[in-house]
């Protein structure tokens, strides 16, 4: 027989962050809000207390983000399964907009001509419609496209923030050490081999979460 189980969406919710805390103050981790409410997140979505240790912050990166967020910035995502992951109704509440230009024939076309990646190609395309400047750039999967971010900084581009947290082998370590050097603009990142769209989709999120409440709290 199978043993009851609770299916309240807000107790299960509120028994996982309860045992995530818990299990962090055990192990000793002590964060400050707004950070605490990132890396939370992230532990909720992967189960991987690993995120404790791994999860960098430039200064005042959540605060950068939630800002942009609250005036409406444009989210660029490098992967179309981070941005289905980021919550529509939330960019909407806030004036803002999420696009990923992964799967555009330009793109495509100028990725194979380039002899680059599809997700690396589609953050060029983005700097160049205007959208990276002031926006958020979410990189969730592909280095490459974390390196081509950096790179537009470089040219002086100036994202509000980069959530750079690939996933992988081949260049993932090496790009976002990279993206940690970075100075000129806040960043997010999870440093070593452990990333990916879970990641990337629970970090804007709770950024969202953190600008909506951020907003509401004006109004009131």
């Amino acid at each position: 027989m199978t043993e009851p189980y609770l299916t309240n969406p807000k107790t299960i919710a509120g028994d996982s962050f309860a045992l995530i805390r818990q299990e962090l103050a055990v192990a000793g981790f002590r964060f400050a809000a707004p950070q605490a409410d990132i890396i939370e997140r992230i532990i909720h979505s992967t189960a991987d207390f690993d995120f404790a240790e791994t999860t960098h912050f430039s200064p005042n990166a959540v605060e950068a983000g939630i800002a942009a967020l609250k005036n409406g910035c444009p989210i660029i995502c490098d992967v179309n399964m981070v941005r289905v992951g980021i919550s529509q109704p939330r960019v909407a509440d806030l004036g803002g907009t999420i696009d990923c230009f992964v799967a555009e024939p330009v793109v495509r076309q100028r990725a194979e001509a380039a002899e680059t990646t599809r997700s690396a190609m589609g953050i060029r395309w983005a700097a160049e419609q205007g959208l990276i400047d002031g926006g958020l750039v979410v990189i969730g999967n592909a280095p490459t496209a974390l390196f081509e971010a950096i790179k537009l900084i470089d040219e002086g581009v100036r994202p509000a923030l980069i959530v750079g947290v690939p996933v992988g082998f081949v260049s993932t370590v090496e790009s976002k050490a990279a993206l940690a050097e970075v100075t000129a603009v806040p960043w997010i990142t999870t440093l070593g081999r452990k990333g990916g769209t879970p990641v990337a989709v629970a970090v804007v999120n709770a950024l969202l979460r953190l600008a909506v409440d951020a907003k509401a709290e004006e109004v009131d």
